[in-house]
């Protein structure tokens, strides 16, 4: 009897342990989940920077276009075409006064072009086309934005500033 008892203990002792192929397929399971975490968080890292470069190219164009509304229609036809612009972006701020290196950061590059307006009514010669242009290196990629608008010789800006002559 007391041989039996040992046997059934050896028996269950034994088929608690894992084998060797079952220890394999969970390191195979486990090596997937992590290099799919590492991309995961790989990747989410790389859209947000793109992102936030987009957004800053975004705020740039919207600046330079806003400075059009200050243009009278003179100023608009004489304006230097093309006009070339830089604008240094540094996704973090310098702390405790450090300096920044000029390797740092993005810099976006810009042109800003006045033509006549693409339209063939009467009143083409009253409108220009402002075309603003952003490029950009973001890694090994090159990128490139634009807002384009139609500025009017009797538009917004002669009815704000009425008794300016």
């Amino acid at each position: 009897m007391r041989i039996v008892v040992l046997e059934r203990q050896k028996a269950a002792a034994s088929s608690r342990a894992f084998t060797l192929v079952e220890v394999m397929i969970g390191v195979a399971v486990l090596a997937i989940m992590i290099v799919g975490f590492y991309l995961g968080f790989s990747q989410g890292f790389a859209v947000i920077q793109v992102t936030r470069e987009n957004l800053r190219a975004a705020q740039i164009l919207e600046e330079k276009m806003e400075t059009i509304r200050l243009f009278t229609w003179k100023d608009l036809s004489a304006a230097a075409n093309p006009y070339t612009f830089q604008v240094k972006y540094y996704p973090i701020a310098p702390v405790n006064g450090s300096k920044i290196t000029p390797n740092e950061g993005i810099t976006y590059y810009g042109t800003r072009t006045i033509t006549d307006a693409p339209v063939s009514e009467s009143y083409s010669g009253d409108l220009k086309l402002v075309i603003f242009q952003l490029t950009w290196t973001s890694g090994n990629v090159q990128r490139q934005r634009e807002m384009r608008t139609l500025v009017s010789h009797y538009g917004m800006r002669d009815y704000i500033f009425i008794g300016a002559k």
